[in-house]
């Protein structure tokens, strides 16, 4: 029998191909095959919300292709992504393509290896209608929201504008922040520390009075009244308490974990690190093995570990790390309640491959990625790391020093993975041995003036955790939510924080003003809890998109009444560039390849100019001359150009180093974290790097 098995990406192809053999004909449908149409709402609002679904234009051929191989084959399994994106391209498929509906068609591969393949391939289902309705659901009611809200803004705010009902209250979280940073008003304090001796030395902060009662020193006067009544008395151990401390290790990765600490330690973004995650899922070629998956579906929000790979982990642990590596009972992770549970968490296939075992096999960010999930998954399976600590209170007059320290008994699952965060206990060393009674040496002590800080803007990695738990978006969608709203203009990164637009302050204040609900964490999670009980066939996807749409219409209906003839001017930054034809100072504008000069006497003036260019202090290494950071208008990213272009034609992606490259003398140049390489593609060197 002919046998045709449909997939998602191509980039799956050969491994799925190799693992299913000759017997069957393997496609991919490149995602989507039908969607709404981009020049109308295609969702008949009178009549059920019925969506109007057409062939992708960019499909029409593919779409042909796989109509022929599937009239000539006797089976056809859709194997699409196992999610809910996935079982509607299921749905999609079985629509075009005129399969039986009620047959086990629908195979799910939680990880493309020979086991992964073949477990799919034993237990096919049929398309889980639920789920297709779920993701109906969402969009359907993203289009509405975006086909209704998107046109308010054009006529009130500016042409081109977008609203969303998932980005706009992530983008409030982002304009919230930043006005609570505004309004923070930092209040004084002060520390005294306390620098002892005997042996070594001894750092002991100013706790409170000698009964143990905390004291709070909030200006000058009080610090140095301190300092002065402790100075020449003796600061003795007045008690010692010691303890052990267990530090259990992090569970495995799911999909907002692995982009937070991707972020965090990598530095890369949400869409770079899911971009780089799918490909280790969809398969490598590793030398002995061929194509495989590296790792299970990397779109989850479940703690889940299949019983094989922890008893596998716990082989690798034993014959790595010893038997007392191993907890005594093995450690089953708790997600949370609204987890979906259909895949595991994401941990390696191999789990018999470290890192430096396939580092061969993988591009250097891949190594990057799969090196963070793989010592992750491990770590996960290790036991506590176990920690001597000792906490001294040292009298000094009236007063009390507290000091603290810890030594490690047993390094645990650290030996592997060091999950310090950045809120760790800081100041915390060895201590020397010390006894009660004990008189210590005092070298010094010191009042330090602080000033309380407001909460620092969001990241990559705290905006993913921020949406994560207030339930904005799913496993899925984290990524693109950020980077829609940075693509809108409407945040911009400063320092690797984000910080919101004037344009994206006026849209999320317009927005809260008429659209409440849109902007409310409390109802997008609500929203979210719906789709998912229409996932789990609980409520239907009519019913819920009805509910949603009859309020949200009259929100529209008052807020064009209420702004009849009304537009928002949109606040701009002015410059110290002066424009030459009318004199006025320039303010900054976004056009579609970027920001640029405008005179604000448009339309009597029109003068513009392009920003200028941020001046570099490293020399052009071809000519001498200047060199000036500039913005690609076709591509968008930055580059470093000669200043004397176009007699010198020198540019480059990173700033150069002042060397250049042994093997074919091209310029050696800076990326990321200050990481040399040469700037020449075909250099043997870069080909190197990239192993």
């Amino acid at each position: 029998m002919s046998k045709l098995v449909i997939i998602e990406s191509p980039g799956k192809l050969k491994s799925i191909q190799k693992y299913l053999g000759s017997d069957y004909t393997v496609m991919a449908s490149k995602g989507h095959v039908r969607d709404l149409p981009k020049s109308k709402i295609g969702v008949d609002i009178e009549n059920g919300y019925e969506p109007k679904y057409i062939e992708m234009s960019d499909k029409k051929e593919l779409i042909k292709q796989l109509r022929t191989a599937a009239a000539n084959s006797d089976i056809v399994y859709l194997a699409t992504d196992p999610d809910r994106e996935g079982e509607a391209i299921s749905w999609h498929l079985a629509q075009l393509l005129a399969l039986d509906m009620n047959s086990p068609l629908r195979v799910c591969f939680n990880e493309i290896t020979k086991s992964g393949v073949e477990a799919g391939m034993k237990n096919p289902k049929k398309i889980d209608m639920s789920l297709v309705d779920a993701q109906q659901a969402r969009r359907v009611l993203d289009r509405i929201v975006g086909y209704k809200l998107s046109p308010f803004l054009w006529k009130k705010v500016r042409r081109g504008l977008s609203a969303g009902r998932v980005q706009s209250v992530a983008l409030k979280l982002v304009v919230d922040r930043e006005r609570e940073i505004e309004s923070f008003v930092s209040e004084e304090y002060w520390t005294i520390d306390a620098k002892l001796f005997k042996q070594r030395n001894i750092l002991a902060k100013f706790y409170g009075n000698a009964q143990g009662e905390k004291m709070a020193v909030s200006n000058e006067n009080q610090a140095t009244d301190i300092v002065n009544a402790v100075d020449g008395k003796p600061f003795t151990v007045n008690a010692i308490k010691k303890g052990v401390r267990k530090k259990q290790p992090l569970p495995p990765f799911i999909t907002s974990t692995l982009q937070q600490e991707a972020a965090r330690r990598l530095n890369f973004t949400g869409l770079r690190t899911m971009r780089i995650a799918q490909q280790l899922y969809e398969g490598v070629d590793v030398p002995g093995v061929g194509m495989t998956g590296l790792i299970t579906y990397m779109r989850t929000d479940s703690l889940r570990v299949a019983n094989e790979a922890r008893i596998s982990a716990e082989k690798y642990i034993r014959s790595a790390y010893g038997e007392k590596y191993l907890p005594k009972k093995p450690r089953i992770y708790k997600s949370k309640n609204d987890a979906q549970d259909a895949h595991e968490a994401i941990r390696p296939t191999l789990i018999d491959k470290d890192p430096e075992a396939l580092k061969n096999a993988l591009t250097a960010e891949q190594y990057k990625l799969y090196k963070l999930i793989w010592e992750r998954f491990i770590a996960s399976q290790m036991e506590n790391c176990l920690q001597d600590t000792v906490s001294v209170d040292i009298i000094a007059g009236d007063y009390m020093f507290k000091a603290s320290g810890y030594t490690v008994k047993f390094d645990g699952f650290t030996a592997l993975y060091d999950d310090i965060k950045e809120n760790d206990d800081e100041g915390e060393v060895s201590l020397p041995e010390l006894s009660e009674g004990d008189v210590l040496k005092c070298k010094s002590v010191t009042p330090n003036q602080h000033f309380t800080q407001p909460p620092a803007r969001y990241n990559e990695a705290t905006l993913t955790k921020a949406l994560e738990e207030n339930g904005i978006g799913r496993p899925s969608t984290y990524a693109p939510i950020i980077s829609n709203i940075v693509q809108r203009d409407y945040i911009e990164k400063e320092k690797k924080y984000f910080k919101p637009t004037q344009l994206g302050m006026v849209v999320t204040d317009l927005i809260a003003e008429y659209f409440k609900k849109i902007v409310d964490v409390k109802f997008t999670a609500g929203m979210e809890q719906s789709l998912d009980k229409i996932g789990e066939g609980e409520i239907g996807w009519v019913e819920t998109v009805d509910r949603f749409y009859k309020d949200f219409a009259v929100s529209i209906k008052k807020a064009e009444d209420s702004m009849n003839g009304v537009k928002v001017k949109v606040p701009e930054t002015e410059t110290d560039e002066v424009c030459e034809n009318c004199g006025r100072k320039m303010v900054i504008k976004t056009g579609r390849f970027g920001k640029f000069l405008a005179c604000p006497g448009y339309p009597e003036c029109k003068t513009t100019k392009p920003m200028p260019a941020e001046k570099i202090t490293q020399p052009c290494p071809k000519c001498g001359a200047e060199l000036v950071r500039r913005v690609s208008k076709k591509t968008g990213k930055k580059f470093y150009g000669c200043t004397k272009f176009p007699t010198c034609d020198f540019a480059a992606p990173g700033l150069p180093s002042g060397e250049t490259c042994k093997e074919c003398g091209s310029f050696i140049i800076l990326g990321l974290r200050g990481r040399k390489f040469c700037m020449n593609a075909s250099c043997s060197t870069r080909q190197k790097s990239k192993k």
